[in-house]
């Protein structure tokens, strides 16, 4: 049976694959997908989640969600997603968002679901933390929690802390402290899942969709890493974990985020050592099958429209 998931999002230029894989999988039944403010600001977000999903001729409803964190504000980060989110690249107009909120629609989904739901967050968790924390029972209805987010060494935003963790530490405490499941595709994980031209190549030669074309144009406008031979496909991580879990080896650990002031704030403090006495409560993603991966992707991607 399909596994019923709610993915959250802030519709950048890795979340703009993700949500087509996502799309494109059988194995998943979509039941919603929520937006929030993160990678650019909610209005592109939400704009850029409504285009993706007409044209993947998807019936998913989408709702607007959390346009700032539980505390402060969101910061966006056009250098790599660009100014629109979705490094220029122009899609065609999408429909309309559903008018409950984001935060809401959870809520009635796990409340009215017969299956335990899983909830996959690529984005700042704010929605989902929100609707966590204003009826905490909901929790038993999660089956797991799949998460983009953290590193358990360097981060990419600061010194110490992952984009999606530093925009919204408090929320990313709430889920790690709500009794379900949490699984983490972390930067460690995604540095493996690279985008060089030579994949980018093949994945254009997967099929002749529309849908395929706007994924690869989306991805050649990322810049190459600082770091890294290629630019780190993240968000899709987390959706192929769901599909494909074979492809990637795992470990339980402990898992905490800083939440004070300070250039460690939002640093995830993952114990993969088990060398503290902490609860193990989180399951982190340590090796990818790059190459399984990318087959992967173009597959599902070739299916759509």
């Amino acid at each position: 049976m399909p596994i019923p998931i709610i993915l959250d999002c802030d519709t950048g230029t890795d979340d703009a694959v993700a949500i087509l894989l996502a799309l494109a999988s059988p194995e998943l039944d979509v039941r919603a997908i929520t937006v929030a403010g993160g990678n650019v600001g909610l209005d592109r977000t939400l704009t850029n989640t409504l285009a993706l999903t007409k044209l993947a001729h998807s019936a998913v409803p989408v709702y607007s969600g959390a346009d700032r964190p539980l505390l402060g504000s969101f910061f966006n980060e056009p250098r790599i997603h660009g100014v629109d989110g979705l490094g220029g690249i122009v899609l065609p107009d999408g429909g309309l968002a559903e008018p409950e909120l984001a935060s809401d629609a959870i809520r009635r989904i796990l409340r009215t679901s017969s299956e335990p739901v899983t909830l996959v967050g690529i984005a700042p968790v704010t929605n989902l933390a929100l609707a966590l924390m204003t009826e905490p029972d909901l929790a038993g209805n999660v089956d797991n929690i799949v998460l983009m987010s953290g590193a358990w060494a360097e981060g990419n935003a600061t010194p110490a802390a992952e984009f999606n963790a530093l925009n919204d530490p408090e929320a990313l405490a709430v889920l790690l402290a709500c009794g379900r499941p949490v699984v983490f595709a972390t930067l460690e994980l995604t540095a493996q899942a690279l985008v060089t031209p030579e994949r980018l190549a093949v994945l254009r030669g997967m099929g002749p969709g529309l849908c395929l074309k706007a994924a690869c144009d989306i991805q050649a406008s990322v810049p190459k890493s600082r770091r890294l031979p290629g630019s780190p496909l993240h968000d899709p991580c987390a959706i192929a974990w769901l599909l494909r879990p074979s492809l990637f080896t795992t470990r339980s650990c402990s898992a905490r985020v800083d939440l004070g002031p300070g250039i460690g704030r939002g640093r995830t403090v993952i114990d993969r050592w088990a060398r503290t006495d902490d609860p193990l409560n989180a399951v982190v993603l340590e090796t990818l099958d790059a190459d399984g991966f990318f087959a992967l992707l173009g597959e599902r991607l070739g299916r759509l429209p």
